[in-house]
Formats: C-alpha cells, sequence, structure tokens
C-alpha cells in the first residue's frame, strides 16, 4: 500500500470515528449527543460507584420497604439514566400506544394532549405535572393547552435540562419546574386548577402517599389525571416467568413494587377522590405501545457500541456502559410484560376532589 492510499485510509477511518462519536444525536430529537452522556449530578468519577449503589438497594429487600429510603434510590436511578433516555427516546420519559401512520413522537404528543383533554383545562389554568422528568409532556401540554404548567421533579440535574428546554421553547413564561420530593410537595392547598402524572407515580413507596398529596394542593371541584405503570388481571404470582418479567422490570426502572391495576382507584378514594373513570389505554383496539422498543433493537446495539467506545476513550463516564446494558434488558422485559398482557404502563384514572362542603 503506497504512502497516499495508506494516507487517504486513515483520514477516511479517521473521519468515520468521528460522525460515529460526535455525530449521532438523539432518535427522536437531535440536541442531545452521545457525546455529552454523563451521570446527570453525579461526579464523573463517581457514576460506576452509584450504579453499583442502585443495583444494591434490591440486593436488600428490607430497604426497599423502608419508604425513606426510596426518594434517593429514584434520585440516584434519574442521574444515570436521564441522558441516556434523551438521547435515545426523547424528552417524553414514558410510553404511548402506537398510531398507524404517525411517528412515535407524534403518537406522544398525541398521548399527552388527551391528558390534559381529560382534565378539561381551559387557557390560563394553573396545572401541576407529578414527576415531570425534563418536561416532554409539560411543553406539549402549555403548547396545547395554553395554561401555565408547574413541574416538580426529585432530580436536580432534570430541573435543569428541563428550564433549558423550556426557554429553547419559547415556552418558559408558561412552564415552570421546581425541584422536591411529591411526597411532600412545596405548595400551599387548593392552588391548582388540576394535576396529571404520567407513568410517574410508580416510584412512590405508597401510592397513597403521593395521591394523598396531590388532593391537597388541587382546588376543590378540580381533577386528576394518572397514568398508571400495573400488573394487569392476566398476571399470576405462581408463574415464575412471570414473576421474573414484573421483577425485571422494577429493577431496571427504579420501582419499589409494581402495584396491581385493582389497587388504583381503591387507593384513589382511600384519599377522598371520586373516581369519573378508569380504563387501560394498553388495551385493544389500541395499538402496542412495546413495537416501539421492539423496532428499536439496531439502534440499541448501535448505541451500546458508541457507548462503549465513548467510555473507553474517556468522554464517557465509567459505568455509561453499565447503565445502557441494564436499559437494554429492562427494555426486553417490558416487551414481554406487554406481550404477554401481563403489565400495562397506561392504566388510566380520573380522579375528581369534591366540592367543598358549605357550612349549615
Amino acid at each position: 500500500m503506497d504512502s497516499f492510499t495508506l494516507i487517504c485510509t486513515a483520514s477516511l477511518l479517521a473521519g468515520g470515528l468521528y460522525f460515529f462519536v460526535f455525530g449521532f444525536g438523539s432518535a427522536e430529537v437531535k440536541g442531545k449527543r452521545a457525546v455529552n452522556l454523563s451521570g446527570g449530578s453525579i461526579d464523573k468519577e463517581k457514576v460506576q460507584d452509584n450504579y453499583k449503589q442502585y443495583w444494591s438497594f434490591f440486593r436488600s429487600p428490607k430497604e426497599i420497604e423502608k419508604a425513606d429510603k426510596v426518594p434517593a434510590f429514584v434520585d440516584t436511578f434519574y442521574n444515570l439514566v436521564t441522558d441516556i433516555y434523551e438521547w435515545g427516546w426523547g424528552q417524553s420519559f414514558h410510553f404511548s400506544p402506537s398510531l398507524p401512520g404517525k411517528s412515535h413522537r407524534e403518537a406522544t404528543r398525541i398521548h399527552e394532549e388527551m391528558a390534559v383533554g381529560l382534565l378539561g383545562i381551559k387557557p390560563r389554568a394553573h396545572i401541576l405535572d407529578v414527576g415531570c422528568g425534563v418536561g416532554g409532556p409539560m411543553r406539549a401540554i402549555a403548547a396545547h393547552s395554553k395554561a401555565n404548567v408547574v413541574g416538580i421533579t426529585i432530580n436536580e440535574y432534570q430541573v435543569k435540562r428541563a428550564r433549558m428546554h423550556n426557554k429553547k421553547a419559547g415556552l418558559d413564561s408558561v412552564c415552570e419546574v421546581v425541584c422536591g420530593n411529591f411526597l411532600q410537595m412545596p405548595f400551599v392547598d387548593n392552588s391548582f386548577d388540576g394535576a396529571y402524572s404520567i407513568e410517574a407515580t410508580c416510584h412512590a413507596p405508597k401510592l397513597e402517599e403521593v395521591y394523598k398529596e396531590i388532593y391537597r394542593v388541587i382546588k376543590p371541584g378540580s381533577y386528576y389525571v394518572s397514568y398508571e405503570w400495573v400488573t394487569t388481571e392476566l398476571y399470576q404470582h405462581e408463574d415464575p416467568k412471570h414473576v421474573e418479567i414484573i421483577h425485571g422490570i422494577e429493577r431496571g426502572d427504579a420501582l419499589p413494587g409494581l402495584r396491581s391495576y385493582k389497587d388504583i382507584a381503591e387507593v384513589a378514594k382511600q384519599v377522598g377522590f371520586e373516581v369519573v373513570k378508569e380504563k387501560d389505554l394498553a388495551k385493544p383496539p389500541s395499538h402496542p405501545w412495546w413495537t416501539r422498543l421492539k423496532m428499536g433493537r439496531i439502534a440499541y446495539w448501535r448505541n451500546h457500541i458508541l457507548v462503549t467506545i465513548l467510555a473507553f476513550l474517556g468522554i464517557a463516564p465509567k459505568g455509561t456502559v453499565d447503565v445502557h446494558e441494564m436499559l437494554f434488558v429492562t427494555a426486553d422485559y417490558l416487551s414481554q410484560g406487554g406481550e404477554k398482557g401481563i403489565f400495562s404502563p397506561m392504566h388510566m384514572i380520573l380522579c375528581r376532589k369534591p366540592e367543598e362542603q358549605k357550612a349549615n
């Protein structure tokens, strides 16, 4: 091989590697690039240690039963996964039924707009997003309804990302993000015209605690809608495969324990809500929500190779490869749960806070 050919070959390889490492942006929304993957608020040198601490939580089952341990556990999880989620999934960290002729992004937006439609929100209303993540649903709902939306997330890094996205979208005047625990929200009683949560309250150790807080902060007569992660009527506790799938989902998504679909309405009534409507949005005629995971296998492997290269080069923190592998395995458990019909990420419940009783 002459020197000219050697130089050309080396240049092509170098250029290809540069594009592979620095050129890939988000699979859904260009902006979060692979080269910017981090551990959120965790120091780069401590990402791998925090990943090990995350898994140690599941090796000590009694820790899962301690409600005071769960917020920090969930916060660690979102420090580890937020950049990977945003890079490979987009700014809305949830599922939606697939819609013929619609992209995943369009289907996600329609699913979010349906939530605010159930609330009957009017322009300039003051509504709460419980567990807002980086604010994808918040921005879609604010733009669609013209309401003012306040989101709360326990993760400080997500707060920074959400505020940046809000400003970039020109929605920072109507979208506000607060860092806090949704089990102890920093809002006064009866201060919101409605509230919603999209696949977020599954992180609560006890559902009644977060429902009680939501009940407290919304106004009498207003509505709350939630898309809940649940086991369905097809889940069988005595089936080892069913148990493996559900435990796999719990471990890979920072869940203190998945609840049965039967428990949701009972908890809502227990804290004082009137249950207006309840429906599993994942059931037919809805098209499968998990096809997005199945169709993304090639992308997952491509991304895993990329993450491995970035970690090897020291661009991504050590531990990022482990986190990406965990999410890949979890995606398989989620797909199996959907295919077998034993798990749903969108059990919808619409509740109403009764009007205050007038004094005699």
